[in-house]
């Protein structure tokens, strides 16, 4: 008789590997299930097994035997160390041509390393950015898997059939090698952080500036999500800003601690920025934001100090087309990134793809998406994403204006909002204050400059400071 095998098997039942399994299972797959506990394993079969075909496995060694050739096993465990040791324990028992797909946060870095030695043994590693939180993980997410062109031939099929569908195409498509899967997962994390902080510097505004309650301000973004800003994010502030308190009676967000927490990825995407040479001022300023909240002895040394006596003057369209154009302004420097990574790890990335697959199934799907792929259709790349947003842009530019300079009078600190201006205005100068600095460089540091007449490289012969004297 010959032994049922597995179509492709999850290792980590937590919330996210225990719902993925069952989407597979929903499809029609036969999946293989294992957990360092075996008691999870045994609650997933008890409790979902009618949905589907499990084989429930309680070894590692077992699991592996289980899985039809080229194995196919996901990795749903917290990144970093126990990642590294679940990796370990499968690649001993499997052979050249089986696929290991890390579904993880993992820092893209660890994915390269990663992919090169188990490479280097004839095995598939396959760093899988996964987007849409548990509920996405169970009724279809957005998946970015890298990787070697060969692994996702054999296990790009079912990540498609399992994500989710916009317009009949799937949000899965293969971003490119080694790291290029969970690289892209990082910068979307990022621009999800820019994003959540531009709305709730919105709902902070329109609180202090308009004096809107919670309730109101529900009705607001779900008339802006019937819009151009339709979203996840709009969508579930709503309901966050809409519901009470069971406990007190009073509006949830008054309850909640002011303090944002964060796992990490944002922090990622602003360093390797960094490395890379592109500005993610948006991006920067949300990690930033949730950084100074969990300061709350500073916070609370300062509130001694004075503020502003200024008054408001703008309405909740100002609000409105400010965050738009805000918006545009994070995802244009996440696609900046992704390009700018492209081209130093030779991964080709398609970034009109990138728009395609975030239109469903992630935390930052968004009605402007469409847009934006639009905007690279026939095209690798543009010299800023902005230039396809010219008419929004120039159409919002006042009312954002306002916002900001209202914020800046009557002492809401706008972070977001500020940044995303600056960077537009800065973008869009014939000439910036750099040559300055340039000049500074040079005069301490013979740093040297360029000229905008001639070619070559240049320093000026400076001369020695004079230095005051010190007091006697």
């Amino acid at each position: 008789m010959s032994i049922q095998k597995a179509d492709i098997g999850v290792t980590g039942l937590a919330t996210m590997g225990r719902n993925l399994a069952r989407n597979f299972a929903h499809h029609g797959y036969v999946v293989a299930v294992h957990n360092r506990t075996e008691a999870r394993t045994k609650q997933l079969v008890e409790e979902h097994g009618n949905e589907g075909a499990f084989l429930a496995t309680g070894s590692v060694e077992e699991f592996v035997a289980s899985l039809e050739r080229p194995r196919r096993a996901i990795i749903m465990v917290k990144a970093g160390e126990p990642t590294d040791a679940v990796i370990a324990e499968l690649a001993a028992h499997m052979e050249p041509g089986d696929m290991i797909v890390d579904g993880g946060n993992a820092n893209f870095a660890d994915t390269r390393r990663r992919e090169q030695a188990l490479r280097e043994r004839g095995l598939h590693f396959v760093g899988t950015g996964i987007s849409g939180g548990e509920e996405g993980a169970l009724n279809g997410p957005s998946i970015m898997p890298g990787g070697s062109a060969e692994a996702y031939a054999a296990l790009g099929p079912l990540l498609e059939d399992i994500s989710a569908k916009v317009d009949g195409v799937p949000c899965c498509v293969h971003v490119g090698p080694d790291g290029a899967g969970h690289f892209v997962k990082m910068v979307h994390n990022g621009i999800e952080y820019s994003d959540m902080q531009l709305i709730a510097e919105s709902y902070d505004l329109m609180r202090q500036a308009l004096g809107l309650g919670p309730a109101e301000l529900a009705d607001v973004f779900r008339q802006w999500n019937t819009g151009d800003l339709e979203s996840y994010l709009i969508e579930i502030t709503a309901d966050v800003l809409g519901h009470t308190d069971a406990a007190t009676g009073k509006p949830f967000v008054d309850v909640v601690l002011d303090q944002a927490e964060q796992k990490g990825t944002g922090r990622w995407t602003v360093q390797v920025a960094l490395d890379l040479g592109i500005p993610v001022s948006g991006i920067a300023e949300a990690v930033f934001a949730r950084a100074l909240s969990g300061h709350p002895e500073q916070r609370a040394a300062a509130r001694r100090l004075s503020g502003p006596s200024g008054t408001a003057a703008l309405d909740v369209d100002d609000v409105r087309r400010a965050l738009y154009a805000s918006k545009v302004v994070a995802y244009a420097q996440g696609f900046d990134q992704i390009a700018a990574a492209s081209k130093e790890y030779g991964w080709d990335i398609d970034l009109g793809a990138m728009a395609t697959i975030w239109r469903g199934g992630c935390i930052i799907r968004a009605r402007f998406l469409d847009r934006i792929r639009e905007a690279y259709e026939g095209k690798k790349e543009l010299p800023t994403l902005l230039s396809g947003f010219a008419a929004e842009m120039d159409a919002a530019q006042d009312s954002w204006r306002r916002v900001v300079a209202t914020a800046a009078q009557i002492g809401v600190p706008t972070p977001g909002f500020s940044s995303a201006l600056a960077y537009y205005d800065a973008l869009r100068r014939e000439r910036l204050p750099a040559a300055l600095i340039q000049g500074l460089r040079d005069y301490f540091g013979a740093h040297t400059y360029r000229r905008v007449d001639r070619d070559g490289v240049f320093h000026t012969d400076w001369p020695t400071p004079t230095r005051p004297e010190s007091p006697a």
